[in-house]
């Protein structure tokens, strides 16, 4: 089972290995770069929506909308 299990993680790694080969350079930093970007804008607009001020905006946006006479 162990054995098993070391011969395809090496074969994996393989894999991964010559696939990664083939996209080196600029093009692999700039998705980096792109993915922290946004995770960091993720971050700052879950912390931004989740704020008191906005979630109380919000909430009077919902109870207005559910106040309104038909």
């Amino acid at each position: 089972m162990w054995g098993q299990l070391c011969v395809r993680a090496s074969q994996y790694r393989a894999y991964v290995g010559r696939a990664v080969r083939g996209d080196v350079g600029m093009v692999t930093s700039e998705y980096a770069m792109g993915l922290i970007a946004a995770v960091g804008f993720a971050g700052l607009l879950y912390k931004v929506v989740t704020s008191g001020q906005v979630r109380a905006a919000l909430q009077a946006v919902v109870e207005k909308a559910l106040d309104v006479q038909f």
